[in-house]
């Protein structure tokens, strides 16, 4: 390498890391802000107004019914107006850095961290992970837009998301592989670098400020849990099912309440979902169904539940957090997954242990890990976040065999959805995990070409001759009068066929069985359908089936290597 050559080098590298350096900076003072808030409003809902109205009927303080409530109140004229503010945010940063080029709004990140504070301080049983990640991810796409190189945004949104979720949980190695796993759908070498650089820094921001990191306990650091195998693989699909179930109830939930929204006021459904998960967390108020969650799932690994109260926390927590996501609060499903898994898996030792030996703390870690990558079809981050956070690999066996079996009996039922991407499926969004990642990453309506030749299904087929000879052009998109897409005709469709035959409509010699696109489905959903229908040109059609637009193999093939450039920064 020459001294040139060297130089370059070395500058390109000190300007990626300086970009991660400022992305983790950025995304962990979000996280710190945000988590921060979350106290204040935590203590002053469970302080100053729970005392206000606290009334106890046989032992049952009534007054936690109304916390949630005065949060609805609070935040409804925020989610009325801005609907992304509901749920998670994740779904929403996926949309962002693969739809929209990596631009999520920062006026977003300052309501989502409003919204969600007040969510979980007034008792929303939600977790903090997602929504930090999506404020990482919007503040980072603000100081993305004012870089030199705007290819780069998608990337340094990213690495504000995994920053966000490392500061949240003070797990630099697994919000780096949320942000790979989730976002990127598996791992490009050359975006590790900077996306664990921005995780490592953001989880160094709230460890400077806060000084504790989260951290689960661990009693038998040295036990051996290889005779436990066959049981945390039955663990491992059981969590899997029911993993995949609780996301279908989820969405089935919001549609109930969806509806109930367009015949009645926005804030009705907010408040019966905060009726609800008070009702429910006046009977748990201390074991974890209120807020986040960690100490339940403390007290759990401790071995301080009985099977009863187990399996009624997981029932609880599962109820009150499809309440709060479904009607409408801003939280994430991140803390309550690991609440919910956790409470599961613990349970499950508990009857193993009933005959045969077991350690439940190792259950209890597995039953964290299983649920948590059976709903969002992410093992490796769970496997990573599990040992930073208990400060032990004796449970990596078992946390790793119960989270990948977990994934593998969730993705049989979700064929490659998973509990944020179903989310955009339904707004007509469609990414899979699994797939090739860079033409998923490629919307249809970016490579497209909307000056479209066409012809009218009435018109005679020699003048689909005339067009090809003068384009070049082998397939053309056959419409109705209404510019409707009816068929698709090329060169072998009119070779061979005499003058007389040439006079016929085209109407006659089109292929009707073809294949379309949307401009909202990805190049390689294109690129699927032109191979398995054998079509050299795909029509891109609006809702009602009009032609506005067409994709060609040339067109999926340029911007393959454009998405490939675009991965390097500089």
């Amino acid at each position: 390498m020459d001294e040139w050559s060297l130089q370059r080098y070395v500058r390109r590298w000190a300007i990626l890391l300086g970009i991660a350096s400022l992305a983790g900076l950025v995304g962990g003072l979000g996280a710190l802000i945000f988590r921060v808030l979350i106290n204040a409003f935590t203590g002053f809902f469970f302080g100053p107004v729970l005392n206000r109205i606290s009334y106890s009927v046989s032992g049952i303080n009534l007054g936690y019914i109304l916390l949630p409530v005065f949060g609805a109140m609070l935040i409804a004229p925020m989610v009325k107006r801005y609907p992304e503010l509901r749920g998670n945010g994740v779904p929403e940063v996926i949309e962002g850095i693969i739809f929209k080029s990596g631009k999520i709004g920062a006026k977003l990140a300052f309501l989502k961290t409003l919204a969600t504070a007040i969510s979980i301080g007034a008792g929303g049983p939600l977790g903090r992970e997602g929504p930090a990640a999506f404020i990482g991810a919007a503040l980072d796409s603000a100081l993305a837009e004012r870089l030199p190189k705007p290819q780069a945004r998608k990337l340094i949104t990213t690495c504000g998301l995994a920053a966000g979720i490392a500061g949240t949980f003070n797990t630099p190695l697994a919000g780096a592989m949320f942000a790979l796993e989730v976002i990127y759908m598996g791992a490009i070498t050359i975006n590790l670098v900077p996306i664990f650089i921005s995780a490592i820094i953001g989880n160094a921001i709230t460890l400077v400020v806060l000084h504790h990191p989260v951290r689960f306990p661990v009693l038998n650091p040295n036990i051996s849990v290889v005779r436990g195998i066959p049981f945390y693989f039955m663990l491992g699909m059981f969590l899997g099912v029911v993993g995949y179930a609780y996301t279908k109830a989820l969405y089935r939930a919001t549609d109930f309440f969806d509806g109930l929204s367009k015949r009645y006021p926005f804030e009705l459904r907010l408040v019966l979902g905060a009726v609800g998960i008070g009702i429910i967390g006046m009977f748990f108020p201390h074991d974890g169904v209120f807020g986040i969650g960690f100490n339940g799932i403390r007290d759990a690994i401790l071995g301080k539940f009985t099977l009863e109260m187990l399996l009624m926390l997981a029932v609880a927590k599962m109820t009150a957090t499809l309440l709060a996501i479904s009607s409408g609060f801003s939280g994430g499903i991140f803390a309550p997954s690991l609440f919910i898994g956790t409470m599961l898996g613990s349970a499950f030792g508990t009857v193993v242990s009933h005959f045969a030996p077991a350690n439940v703390e190792a259950y209890a870690l597995a039953g964290m890990a299983g649920f948590f990558a059976a709903a969002t079809q992410a093992p490796l981050t769970q496997i990573i976040m599990i040992t930073e956070m208990s400060g032990s690999y004796a449970y990596s066996p078992a946390v790793a065999l119960t989270s990948v079996v977990a994934f593998v009996t969730a993705r049989a039922f979700f064929k490659g959805s998973s509990v944020y991407t179903i989310k955009l499926e339904r707004k007509g969004i469609r990414i899979k995990t699994g797939r090739p990642l860079i033409l998923e990453t490629i919307a249809v309506h970016e490579i497209m070409s909307t000056t479209v030749v066409k012809i009218n299904a009435k018109r005679p087929l020699m003048e689909v001759e005339k067009i090809i000879a003068s384009t070049g052009h082998d397939f053309l998109p056959v419409v109705d009068d209404e510019g409707h897409v009816v068929g698709i005709i090329g060169v072998p469709d009119i070779l061979g066929k005499s003058t007389a035959i040439k006079k016929l409509p085209v109407g006659r010699f089109m292929r009707k069985n073809f294949a379309v696109v949307t401009p909202k489905e990805t190049a390689q959903d294109a690129l699927d359908k032109i191979l398995l229908n054998d079509q050299n040109l795909l029509p891109v059609v609006d809702d009602e089936g009009k032609l506005i637009g067409v994709v060609t193999k040339k067109d999926i093939y340029r911007a393959y290597y454009h998405a490939i450039e675009a991965i390097y920064l500089w």
